[in-house]
């Protein structure tokens, strides 16, 4: 089948269009991605520690090397690219049922997409959390407390552990987040998944939910994924051309 031309000729009748974004859509901005060739874990497996509650909770160690890397995270310099603006000009052409991160970073946002239309399944590291009162303050004034000398500061209300407002691996979803993603799935005509491994769930279900309500799937990723075999199309293009494109021929305007 060539791909391409198959989604020339079925893209511009996409009325509904639900996208799931993974760290590959974020790279081209200097963000690595997790589990790529140079990912954060693949090149420091112990790295996955200070994602992990269970770690986070138990290891003071793991803590403090958490909050040095949030205060030097790419993300707070990243400025977002053509992966993330394309997603904006579909939203603008009234294409966009909906943007499904797995992404903490806030780009889509900055970039212009509706917060409405924004679902941060994994939670933002623009905020912090506290585990156990459940106060959220913006990071930036938790940090203030990290470059203060703090290395594990405490929530200021009841002293209890803070993290970023994001969900680690042994954390549950939030429940009304969930139901709003797997709803943009479902309700779809088109969904695309761009930039995931798609090997964790439940977002990595998010395809199956699309395509058992009858919509078409397109993977836009490096590498292979367990969904491939389900999708109409896979692309291994580079997504800082490849989503532009395909938005332009979901909107008329490209070729």
């Amino acid at each position: 089948m060539d791909q391409p031309q198959t989604l020339a000729q079925w893209l511009p009748e996409a009325q509904a269009i639900t996208v799931l974004s993974g760290a590959g859509i974020s790279t081209d901005s200097g963000i690595p991605d997790f589990r790529g060739p140079q990912g954060v874990w693949t090149k420091d497996p112990a790295a996955a520690a200070m994602s992990t509650i269970g770690a986070y909770l138990s290891d003071p160690e793991v803590r403090r090397r958490a909050w040095r890397s949030r205060r030097d995270h790419p993300a707070w310099d990243a400025e977002p690219n053509g992966g993330h603006a394309a997603l904006v000009d579909l939203e603008r052409a009234g294409r966009l049922r909906a943007i499904v991160t797995q992404n903490i970073d806030g780009l889509h946002q900055r970039a212009g997409s509706g917060p409405e239309r924004v679902i941060e399944i994994h939670g933002t590291m623009r905020d912090a959390e506290c585990l156990a009162c459940g106060l959220r303050t913006p990071m930036p004034e938790v940090l203030a407390r990290v470059d203060a000398g703090e290395e594990d500061p405490l929530c200021p209300e009841c002293g209890g552990i803070q993290k970023s407002a994001t969900i680690s691996f042994g954390q549950a979803l939030k429940e009304d987040v969930l139901d709003a993603a797997i709803g943009a799935a479902r309700s779809c005509d088109l969904f695309v998944a761009v930039g995931t491994s798609l090997t964790v769930q439940p977002a990595a279900g998010l395809c199956l939910e699309a395509a058992e309500h009858g919509a078409r799937l397109v993977i836009i990723n490096a590498q292979p994924t367990p969904y491939d075999g389900l999708a109409d199309a896979v692309l291994r293009e580079p997504i800082g051309t490849t989503l532009p494109r395909l938005v332009g021929l979901a909107c008329g305007t490209g070729a």
